[in-house]
């Protein structure tokens, strides 16, 4: 017989269905913020703004693992708004 989910577990995957309501992931404690990270990378839910959520908290955990994946911030070039010869 397959034993349930843990609590913890069902939790995690309730917010990595929720993204779009989480603002702030530093009260999380370090374990369970690698785990939602990780679960995250595989449900192919990593946005620019997730990635920033992640790396605002400051965790070394955190950060480590993003260098260790070679995850990079995407560089969204400025435009000119005005097509004109006078600036």
């Amino acid at each position: 017989m397959k034993t349930p989910p843990s609590l913890l577990s069902l939790t995690i995957d309730s917010a990595v269905l929720n993204l779009s309501n989480i603002s702030d992931l530093s009260p999380i404690p370090d374990h369970i913020l690698l785990d939602l990270l990780l679960r995250i990378l595989r449900a192919g839910k990593l946005t620019e703004k997730v990635l920033k959520l992640f790396i605002a908290t400051g965790k070394d955990e955190v950060l480590s693992v993003v260098q260790a994946l070679n995850i990079q911030h995407i560089l969204t070039p400025v435009l000119p708004t005005r097509c004109s010869e006078k600036f």
